[in-house]
């Protein structure tokens, strides 16, 4: 029996694909997207998170850390990262949960379990169970077994992909996937490797190899003002949607929802100076391409786990 690393379920989810839905996050993701909503799953290896409004100055962290990495000050506890040995000593003796494992173990078992205790909601709903990220084709063995094995209980499944992924994987999913929600973020090659830190070349052969193969997918695109947004990135996803025979599109407006968790994390965020699109903006961006034949069916808003 195959076992995976995520770090979240989330029930009740309304924009993972039909009906309500439980989705899944997988950790790890071979992207670097400075956007990202969810830093805390990048890294396929467990993470520290901090949640320093829920400190009670207790000093349980400090006296269980054995490597001293662990510091109280006024604004919660201070992590340094660098002698932190990731024992999780800390965040086992939190009363609070101020300090938090983000990453856990599951086999596929345990996790169809969880998911199927949600069956009324998704017949009554005509939902399911999603997976996402992360990147869940990044550990391909243990999502199959788990779609399999929910195909058999009658599930609805989704995966959200970024469709950068070696298609032997993506394709041995396709038995057990009723969509696939497909995040093409960027089709220009220059600033996949600028912003996304990958080939594009991948990411659209994948898109192309579902579509020969009859797949159902939803393409999904995030608005980055100063990224994505201008008219020669607008021009060239057009391009690849028309080419591929495809009229639809769902835009995820950028939000900045998920700052909070890099400072959490102590990281960097680099799209502080990043406006939030407007009304108008999206308005611009919906004409622009429907003009171009591509119909914009939705606006989500991004998820903020």
């Amino acid at each position: 029996m195959n076992k995976g690393i995520i770090f979240n379920i989330q029930r009740f989810s309304l924009h993972d694909g039909p009906g309500i839905r439980t989705t899944v996050f997988f950790k790890g993701c071979p992207l670097s997207c400075p956007w990202c909503q969810n830093p805390e799953g990048i890294k396929r290896d467990k993470v520290l998170f901090k949640h320093p409004d829920r400190c009670i100055s207790c000093r349980f962290c400090v006296e269980h850390c054995p490597e001293k990495a662990v510091q109280l000050t006024d604004n919660g506890p201070f992590i340094d990262r660098k002698r932190c040995s990731l024992c999780m000593l800390c965040a086992a003796n939190c009363p609070t949960e101020t300090l938090e494992e983000a990453g856990r173990e599951i086999n596929v078992v345990e996790l169809v379990n969880e998911i199927i205790k949600d069956r009324i909601v998704f017949e009554e709903s005509g939902g399911g169970a999603t997976f996402s990220g992360g990147e869940p084709l990044m550990q391909p063995d243990f999502l199959i077994e788990t779609l399999e094995t929910l195909k058999h209980e009658g599930i609805h499944t989704a995966i959200e992909t970024s469709g950068f992924a070696n298609w032997s994987g993506l394709r041995d999913t396709m038995p057990y996937t009723d969509l696939y929600i497909y995040d093409l973020k960027i089709a220009d090659a220059r600033k996949s490797k600028k912003y996304l830190g990958v080939d594009m070349k991948p990411i659209l052969e994948n898109l192309h190899n579902l579509i020969a193969n009859e797949a159902e997918i939803l393409v999904r695109m995030p608005v980055i003002p100063t990224v994505n947004d201008d008219a020669a990135s607008l021009n060239q996803v057009a391009a690849v949607l028309k080419r591929e025979g495809i009229n639809s599109l769902e835009l995820i407006p950028y939000h900045k929802l998920g700052s909070a968790k890099y400072i959490n994390l102590d990281l960097d965020y680099k799209m502080s100076g990043i406006n939030i699109p407007g009304p108008e903006a999206l308005e611009h961006i919906r004409t622009f391409l429907a003009e171009r034949g591509i119909n914009i069916i939705s606006e989500v808003e991004q998820k903020n786990e």
